[in-house]
């Protein structure tokens, strides 16, 4: 593990190689899992492109006939996106504007909340996290070695 200036010592210094071993592969796994978690949630919305519309009209978000199947591309395509690593900044910030949407109306237009929004409030810091930090060495943007 390097260490800066900032960076304060470590009580069990021996810990550091654990860290250093554990550090990609914890963001790897978060990475994957939030990509599931998306792909999961945008699978029914992309076999029903237009399902949504109704709703999103409901709530001001007019034409529901361009958000639904947008909404549904960005969850799903996105999710695999970011399962693979591929583009990960642009998959993760679409998906994040997503979610901020749905805090939004969660906590605004649905009168919910914390309580309604907190969901949407993780999974937003979470892909925040992979906007800026990218696909980590497991990803397919460092094996072919661009990325945004």
């Amino acid at each position: 593990m390097e260490k800066t200036a900032a960076q304060p010592r470590l009580i069990v210094p021996g810990l550091d190689r654990i860290y250093a071993f554990g550090q990609p592969l914890s963001e790897t796994l978060l990475r994957v899992l939030a990509g599931v978690a998306l792909v999961v949630y945008g699978f029914p919305k992309i076999t029903d492109p237009m399902g949504m519309a109704g709703m999103l009209d409901g709530m001001g978000f007019a034409p529901g006939v361009f958000w639904s199947p947008l909404l549904a591309a960005t969850e799903f395509f996105g999710g695999i996106l970011l399962i693979l690593g591929l583009l990960t900044r642009p998959a993760a910030f679409a998906t994040m504007i997503v979610l901020v949407t749905t805090i939004y109306a969660h906590w605004v237009l649905m009168d919910q909340g914390w309580p309604g929004a907190e969901l949407s409030i993780l999974w937003s810091a979470i892909l925040l996290f992979f906007v800026m930090r990218g696909g980590n060495r497991f990803s397919l943007d460092a094996m072919i070695g661009r990325q945004f």
